[in-house]
């Protein structure tokens, strides 16, 4: 084959995979004549096809023996007002197999979010299933940037909502009062669910699984999909988010729930007793699970993760240093000066002037925690 036959060949392949995706339902032809668990999907446009994909699977996965993918114990649909493939975000189209019909034929209606930038997530009428859905007392799923979409449709007026941590800010300066809950894999508020995304989608179907199939179907999904089951908690979706790009690593998931809520107010630090309280423990046992996790206390921590987000906005932005000193919590620039060149050993400024100098990061934060 010469070389203009490869590429056209390959030019064909990555046409093919731009098809719009039907996902397909068999007539369930096993044991039982109706799904112990039955979902409606809502795709967003450019929705995030990862969070769709995992929420799906663990019920593609749980509904049936093996893996022969027949609606059994599990059902789901991709509803909407015509067959029209729907964009994600990665390009690739899922196309409708269901109308939007009765909602109480469904156990949940799920919304799948995507990109924040993109106009008009939902078409009016999806809205207005949702609404229907809410007044026929159905649950209503958000999953990834669901938890948005659900809100500005006026949804989770008085509910709590997890999202990503990648996108806890944009809630917070959309939402002006409001505070996501970013330390959680998902979050379960009576008849709201939402998830961060990525195997959070997967972990709250699982859970969606073990209530309605069993907690055998849900391990099976999980564990064939090779997604390490969340910690047992009595609280859904307690363990904290698994890839949250923390300066701190540590194992012990009550210090990094900690740690991620200091990251979600490092312009406002908050103090250890509040931390503690906020987190439902006292505040020796926050502080011993430090000590034993990372060697140095809460507020150690929370000072290298600040000085962290300065070095970021130093190298990766165009504030002034007296607004990155405001953005991290230092009460002016001299604060932010003086802190700065005792644990990088230069001023803010010489560290921006320096550029791609030759220090690793993990390199710095060592050095940082070697001052406390």
């Amino acid at each position: 084959m010469s070389g203009v036959d490869i590429c056209d060949t390959f030019a064909a392949y990555l046409r093919h995979l731009r098809k719009p995706v039907m996902i397909p339902h068999r007539a369930a032809t096993g044991p039982t004549s109706a799904p112990h668990l039955r979902v409606g999907i809502l795709l967003a446009r450019r929705f995030t096809l990862s969070a769709f994909g995992n929420f799906v699977d663990v019920l593609r996965l749980a509904a049936d023996e093996g893996d022969q993918s027949r609606p059994i114990r599990c059902d789901w649909h991709v509803l909407a007002g015509d067959a029209t493939p729907v964009a994600s975000s990665s390009g690739i189209s899922v196309t409708p197999d269901a109308r939007l019909t009765d909602p109480a034929a469904y156990d949940y209606i799920a919304v799948v979010g995507g990109l924040l930038g993109a106009p008009q997530p939902l078409l009016p009428a999806q809205i207005a299933y949702l609404h229907r859905a809410a007044r026929a007392g159905v649950p209503l799923i958000g999953l990834c940037t669901g938890a948005f979409v659900l809100h500005e449709a006026g949804l989770m007026d008085g509910y709590r909502c997890c999202v990503s941590w990648f996108h806890h800010q944009d809630f917070v300066t959309r939402h002006d009062g409001l505070r996501p809950i970013s330390d959680r894999i998902f979050v379960v508020d009576r008849d709201r669910l939402t998830c961060a995304g990525g195997v959070g989608a997967a972990h709250l179907a699982a859970w969606l699984v073990e209530r309605h199939v069993g907690a055998s179907a849900a391990r099976k999904s999980l564990n064939i999909m090779l997604v390490e089951p969340a910690a047992a908690q009595d609280d859904p979706g307690h363990g904290p988010q698994p890839a949250l790009p923390l300066t701190l690593r540590c194992t012990d998931p009550l210090v990094r729930r900690a740690l991620l809520r200091m990251q979600e107010s490092l312009d406002a630090p908050v103090t250890m007793a509040a931390l503690a309280e906020d987190m439902g423990i006292p505040r020796r046992r926050l502080e011993r699970h430090f000590r034993a996790a990372l060697a140095m206390s809460p507020a150690q921590a929370g000072l290298l993760l600040r000085l962290a987000q300065a070095r970021h906005l130093l190298r990766h932005s165009r504030r002034s240093v007296t607004a990155i000193a405001q953005a991290t919590g230092f009460c002016d620039m001299p604060h932010l000066a003086r802190v700065f060149r005792q644990h990088e050993g230069m001023t803010p400024g010489a560290y921006r002037a320096a550029g791609d100098a030759p220090m690793a990061r993990s390199d710095q934060t060592d050095r940082s925690a070697a001052h406390l």
